[in-house]
């Protein structure tokens, strides 16, 4: 499947290279997520899955926000009228977006600048990469429209990421992390000046092409799986998955660019 000349309808979508660029585009209402866009960002990552032209993923929003999260007219006001068996459709969703980013093999780096909430900060928590400003502000903010702070993984991904009480009191209070917090407590990789913010992503993502993208798909699905492993299930795991790798030409061509004192350029097969 070929992505590169993929129209979106509710999301900006570009490439640059073998790098898809996603930006959320409605910056006078701080990019909120539809139940439109929430389906097309589910679909587009499904289908990258099968895309053997894009090796990354830049998502950002537009406008010095990165995503408000769902749309309180759009979204949130219609949910109030919707039965059971309609809102858990919504649920599931909304975390089936979350799984089909972490199922794609491609590293998702997410650009972070200002507001970055609810289920924008989902998103960002979904990312492989996240680069961050001084400016962003990451909050979950279920808490403050009623809502258990459970939703679209947080309760099992957050904790992974900045530690199970910081979590806990992210998603009990609703309040933002601050950059400096973010940073410091491992949500961010590291932050960047925001009209480099975007720059940055692309510049990441571009070294990681650089490199053995078969083998960053391998880790990456790894990375995911190995949660649910012990330790002894997590090293076979792992024996066999670079055993795979071992048979892939990259790592030939390591071998042989080391032989001759050179740097190795890697095809991605």
């Amino acid at each position: 499947m070929k992505l590169k000349d993929y129209q979106a309808n509710h999301f900006c979508w570009r490439t640059e290279g073998e790098v898809g660029m996603i930006s959320l585009n409605r910056p006078e209402r701080k990019n909120p997520l539809t139940f439109d866009s929430y389906a097309e960002l589910r679909d587009l990552f499904r289908n990258l899955v099968y895309a053997d032209d894009i090796k990354a993923i830049v998502i950002n929003g537009e406008g010095g926000n990165f995503c408000s999260g769902g749309d309180v007219h759009e979204i949130i006001g219609p949910l109030t009228k919707c039965d059971m068996k309609e809102l858990l459709e919504f649920t599931r969703m909304t975390g089936d977006l979350i799984k089909a980013m972490r199922a794609c093999p491609q590293p998702v780096i997410a650009a972070i600048d200002g507001v970055c909430a609810g289920a924008g900060a989902a998103i960002a928590m979904a990312a492989d990469i996240r680069l961050g400003t001084p400016l962003a502000k990451v909050a979950y903010l279920f808490t403050r429209v009623g809502l258990a702070g459970c939703d679209m993984g947080a309760c099992a991904m957050l904790p992974r990421i900045i530690g199970q009480g910081r979590a806990t009191e992210l998603l009990l209070t609703g309040r933002s992390m601050t950059a400096n917090e973010g940073e410091r407590w491992g949500f961010f990789n590291r932050l960047c000046d925001p009209a480099e913010v975007q720059g940055e992503g692309l510049s990441v993502a571009k070294r990681l092409l650089e490199g053995p993208t078969f083998a960053h798909g391998i880790t990456k699905t790894m990375l995911n799986q190995e949660w649910n492993m012990g330790l002894e299930q997590a090293i076979e795991s792992e024996a066999q998955a670079q055993a795979l790798c071992m048979q892939a030409q990259d790592f030939h061509r390591a071998y042989q660019a080391f032989a001759n004192k050179q740097k190795p350029v890697f095809e991605g097969n």
